[in-house]
C-alpha cells in the first residue's frame, strides 16, 4: 500500500474546530441569530469540503455543546432544525466523498428523528475510508471525563479493574474519542481564547489557532491557510527542539 503524498504527509492527522460566532455574524448585519446559523451551516460544507479534497484523515466539529440546551428554546428548536436539514440533504454527498461519519456526545437528550437520522447517517457511511468526519452534539468534555471515571471506578468496585491498571492511555480507551488520534491542531473561530469545554483531555498537546473571523465568514482558503501554517510547526511534546539538542 502506498504511503501518504508529501503534501499528506505534512497535514495534521486530526483537525478540530470550535466554531463560534454565528449570533454575532447576524447582529452585525442586524440579522436574528437564526440566520447566522444557517450560514454557518454552509461554512460547515465548504469546511467538510475542504477537509476531504486536501485528504485530512480526521475532522471534529463542535456543533452543539451540552452547555447549549441554556439558549432560548426558539434558539435550539431553530439549530435542531438545521441539524436535520444537514443529516436529510448532506449525507449523500458525504457518501459519494467517501466521507465516514460518526456522532459523539450524549445521545440520552436528542428527539428521536434526531438520533435515527445520526444513525442512518454512521450506518451509511460506516464502510467509507476518506475522511473520518465527527460532529460534537450534545457534547461536553468535563461530562465525558467525569462518565469515564465513573465507569472505571464501577469496574474497579466490582473487582472487574486493578485500579493500577488505570494509565492515561487506558483512561483514553473509556472516552468518545476512543480509536481516533488526539487532536494536532484545534481551530478556534470568532477572536475568543478558550476551549469551552471541548476535547480538554484530548487537547493537552494540541496546537492552537484563534482567529477573528466569525465562523460563517470563515473560509476554504483561511483553512488551507492554517493547515499550511500549521505544517511549519515543530511539534516536541514536553522534549526539547532539534535545534536546542544539536
Amino acid at each position: 500500500m502506498a504511503g501518504p503524498s508529501p503534501e499528506q504527509a505534512k497535514l495534521p492527522r486530526h483537525v478540530a474546530i470550535i466554531m463560534d460566532g454565528n449570533g454575532r455574524w447576524a447582529r452585525k448585519r442586524h440579522l436574528p441569530r437564526a440566520a447566522g446559523h444557517v450560514q454557518g451551516v454552509s461554512a460547515v460544507r465548504a469546511i467538510v469540503r475542504a477537509a476531504s479534497d486536501v485528504g485530512l484523515a480526521h475532522l471534529t466539529l463542535y456543533a452543539f455543546s451540552s452547555e447549549n440546551w441554556k439558549r432560548p428554546p426558539t434558539e435550539v428548536s431553530h439549530l435542531m432544525g438545521l441539524f436535520r436539514a444537514y443529516f436529510r440533504d448532506d449525507m449523500a454527498d458525504l457518501v459519494a466523498r467517501n466521507v465516514h461519519m460518526r456522532v459523539i456526545g450524549n445521545r440520552s437528550r436528542a428527539d428521536d428523528d434526531i438520533l435515527a437520522m445520526i444513525e442512518d447517517g454512521e450506518r451509511r457511511t460506516a464502510s467509507n475510508t476518506g475522511l473520518n468526519l465527527v460532529f460534537a452534539f450534545d457534547y461536553g468534555a468535563q461530562e465525558e471525563i467525569a462518565n469515564a471515571a465513573r465507569a472505571l471506578a464501577e469496574a474497579a468496585a466490582k473487582g472487574e479493574l486493578d485500579p493500577a491498571q488505570i494509565t492515561p492511555d487506558y483512561f483514553a480507551t473509556k472516552l468518545l474519542t476512543d480509536g481516533m488520534p488526539d487532536p494536532d491542531l484545534i481551530i478556534r473561530t470568532s477572536g475568543e481564547h478558550r476551549l469551552s469545554n471541548f476535547l480538554l483531555w484530548q487537547s493537552a498537546y494540541a496546537e492552537l489557532a484563534f482567529v477573528d473571523t466569525l465562523w460563517p465568514d470563515f473560509t476554504r482558503a483561511q483553512f488551507v491557510a492554517l493547515l499550511d501554517a500549521y505544517a511549519g510547526r515543530e511539534r516536541r511534546f514536553g522534549a526539547v527542539s532539534s535545534e536546542a539538542v544539536a
